[in-house]
C-alpha cells in the first residue's frame, strides 16, 4: 500500500488556490487555453508553492517567504496610467507596450509605433482570434513542476503576443515596461510570447518597477522562439519596489545558427527569481546569457537556468556578476546540459560575486551534465570581498574610501555589461548600476 503525505496547505497557498478556481471558472477563453489553465491549476493544487526540500529551490523557499496572496488589480485607469510614468524608463526611439499592476495599459502603449514588420497583439486579443501566435502558449513549458511559472499560467490572460517576420531588420527596440505605481499590494500576471522568424533580427528590452513599501508580487513569463538565422538581442531591467516579490521566467528556443544576447539586471525587491529555461534545437545555436544582481538590506535575490544543447555545434557562454551589501543573500544555480546528440557543443559558465559585508551570504550551484563525449564545457564561481590592495592603491591616488569602493564595483560588473552591444543600453545599464551604488554611498 502506497501513502502520498503532503503537507497541510498554508494560507497563502488556500488564497491562491482559491483564486485559480475563480479565474478559470470566469475567464472562458478559447481553442486549447482553458485546458492549459486547469493543467497549471491542477499540478498547484498537487505541488504547492515550493520548499527548501525542493532541490531546485533548496536556496529559495516560496513556501515560507510567501505569506499571503493579494487580489489581482484591474485594468488601470488614467489616475494609475499618470503615476506609473514615472516608473518606466525612458527610451524615445523604442516602440512601448505598458502594463500597470500586471494589466495592459492600451492608452499607455503605442503598437503602432514598432517597427514595421513587427506585430503586436493583446494576448487576450489574440487568443480570442484564435492567432497562431497563441497556439505557442505554453508549448516551451519546461518538464519539471515550477511554482511561479504555474501560478502565470493558471491566471494567463494579460500580456502580449509579438511576431517578427522573416528577413525583417527591427529599426527599433520593443520596450515592454511593468510598473506596479500604487499604494495597495495587488498581484499580477503576464505572458509575453514572442516568435522571431528566420533571419530577422530585433531588440527586446522589460523594464520592471514599483513604488516603495507596498508588498505586491509581479509575476511575468515570456515564451521566445528565435528561428533559424534569426538575432535576438534582450536587456531585462528588474527595479521593483523594497518589498515586493518578483518571479520571471524566460523559456527559450534556438533554431539552426540562431543568436541570443541576453543580459538581465536586477536590483529590486524583497525576493526576486528569475528562471531562465534555454533549448538548442538547431545545429549551430549560439546563446549568450549574462547578468548582474546588485543587493542591499535583507534582499533576496535568485538567478537559475537550465540550458539544454539538444543537436550538435551548440555555442552557450553564461556570466553572471553579484554584488551584496548588508545582510542580502545572492543564489546562483546553473546547469548546462549536453545530450548524447549534441556533439561539438562548447558551454562556458561563470559566476563571480562580490561580498560587500561580512553578513551577507552567496550561494553558488554550477552544474554540468554531459552525455556526449566530443565537447567542451566548464563552470567555475567566486565569491570575495573588495582586493584591500586596490582599494589602497586608489585611496592612495587621492581618491575617498566610497568613491574607490564605487570605481572597483563598476569594473567588477563592467565585464558583464561590455556585452550589451546597444550602446544606448548600455548606458542605461550603467546608470542605472551608478545610481545604485551612489544610494549606498550616501
Amino acid at each position: 500500500m502506497t501513502i502520498n503525505v503532503r503537507p497541510a496547505r498554508t494560507a497563502a497557498e488556500e488564497a491562491i488556490a482559491a483564486a485559480l478556481e475563480a479565474s478559470i471558472t470566469a475567464e472562458a477563453g478559447q481553442g486549447r487555453i482553458p485546458e492549459v489553465r486547469r493543467a497549471a491549476r491542477d499540478a498547484f493544487l498537487s505541488h504547492g508553492l515550493p520548499s527548501r526540500r525542493v532541490e531546485e529551490w533548496k536556496y529559495t523557499d516560496l513556501r515560507a517567504a510567501v505569506r499571503d496572496f493579494p487580489n489581482r488589480a484591474p485594468a488601470p485607469g488614467t489616475v494609475e496610467e499618470a503615476e506609473a510614468a514615472p516608473l518606466v524608463p525612458s527610451l524615445p526611439n523604442a516602440g512601448r507596450i505598458l502594463f500597470v499592476n500586471g494589466a495592459l495599459s492600451r492608452a499607455g502603449s503605442d503598437f503602432a509605433a514598432l517597427s514595421e514588420g513587427v506585430t503586436a497583439l493583446p494576448l487576450d486579443a489574440a487568443i480570442a482570434a484564435g492567432d497562431p501566435l497563441a497556439d505557442r502558449i505554453n508549448a516551451l513549458s519546461p518538464s519539471r513542476y515550477d511554482g511561479p511559472l504555474a501560478l502565470n499560467t493558471g491566471f494567463l490572460g494579460e500580456g502580449v503576443a509579438l511576431r517578427v517576420d522573416a528577413g525583417v531588420k527591427a529599426a527599433r527596440p520593443v520596450h515592454i515596461a511593468h510598473a506596479f505605481p500604487g499604494v495597495e499590494a495587488v498581484a499580477g500576471f503576464t505572458r509575453t510570447v514572442v516568435v522571431v522568424g528566420a533571419g530577422a533580427e530585433v531588440t527586446l528590452v522589460e523594464t520592471f518597477a514599483g513604488r516603495d513599501g507596498v508588498a505586491y508580487q509581479s509575476n511575468h513569463a515570456v515564451e521566445l522562439v528565435v528561428g533559424d538565422g534569426a538575432i535576438v538581442n534582450l536587456v531585462r531591467i528588474q527595479e521593483e519596489g523594497d518589498a515586493a516579490f518578483h518571479f520571471g521566467t524566460l523559456m527559450l528556443e534556438l533554431g539552426r545558427e540562431a543568436k541570443l544576447n541576453l543580459f538581465a539586471l536586477a536590483q529590486g525587491a524583497a525576493l526576486a527569481r528569475y528562471n531562465v529555461y534555454g533549448r538548442f534545437e538547431g545545429a549551430g545555436a549560439h546563446a549568450g546569457i549574462r547578468g548582474a544582481t546588485l543587493a542591499r538590506d535583507r534582499q533576496h535575490s535568485d538567478t537559475t537556468l537550465v540550458i539544454d544543447h539538444a543537436v550538435a555545434g551548440g555555442e552557450s557562454r553564461e556570466l553572471f556578476k553579484t554584488v551584496l551589501a548588508d545582510e542580502s543573500h545572492g543564489v546562483f544555480q546553473g546547469k548546462i546540459v549536453v545530450r548524447r546528440a549534441a556533439q561539438k557543443t562548447d558551454g562556458r559558465m561563470m559566476s563571480q560575486s562580490l561580498l560587500l559585508s561580512d553578513r551577507a551570504e552567496m550561494d553558488n550551484k554550477p552544474e554540468l551534465e554531459i552525455f556526449a563525449d566530443d565537447v567542451q564545457c566548464g563552470h567555475g564561481a567566486t565569491a570575495g570581498a573588495l582586493d584591500r590592495s586596490m582599494l589602497f592603491y586608489l585611496r592612495s591616488r587621492g581618491l575617498p574610501e566610497k568613491e574607490a569602493e564605487m570605481l572597483l564595483i563598476q569594473a567588477f560588473l563592467g565585464e558583464a555589461v561590455e556585452y550589451v552591444e546597444d550602446a544606448d543600453l548600455r548606458d542605461l545599464l550603467i546608470e542605472r548600476i551608478s545610481g545604485w551604488l551612489e544610494k549606498r554611498a550616501v
